[in-house]
């Protein structure tokens, strides 16, 4: 077999992320909606291999991702380079933050990334969930699957 030198990622193993957790913090007007998706242990995820997939289809018919990441340095606005598919995210300053949100983002076992949904554009209602993929974009692997619930 002839090889030509290229490495075929996708077959490469993503990193290892041991245990995560999340949390979805009630929309309450201009307060809430807010996900937050902590990292507990595991390798070292770096923010700009990552993309966060969200799918809201069971709450408001809508799915996003937030690519392109880290969103440092402003809002990840419906025409920026931040967001992919439906616009649910906040695009509020600063509606980002965490390792995803700032520049050189390395996420660290112990870290929370943060970022919020707009009600306006999702609105979320009790008993319903959301599904959040973060995705490890060179291996096309999923590294954190959390089914979140509102409470």
């Amino acid at each position: 077999m002839f090889a030509l030198g290229f490495t075929d990622d996708a077959n490469q193993p993503g990193p290892i992320v041991g245990q995560s957790s999340g949390e979805l913090v009630t929309q309450d007007g201009n307060n809430g909606g807010k996900v937050n998706i902590t990292h507990i242990a595991g390798d070292t995820l770096s923010a700009s291999n990552l993309e966060i997939a969200v799918n809201a289809q069971d709450a408001c018919g809508k799915s996003g991702r937030l690519v392109n990441l880290p969103a440092s340095g402003g809002d990840p606005v419906p025409t920026s380079e931040y967001v992919r598919g439906d616009d649910i995210f906040d695009n509020s300053y600063n509606s980002v933050s965490g390792p995803i949100g700032e520049a050189g983002g390395e996420w660290t076992a112990g870290e929370t990334a943060t970022f919020r949904l707009a009600s306006s554009e999702c609105e979320l209602n009790i008993g319903e969930s959301i599904t959040v993929r973060v995705v490890h974009t060179p291996t096309n692997s999923v590294v954190i699957e959390q089914t979140l619930a509102v409470t």
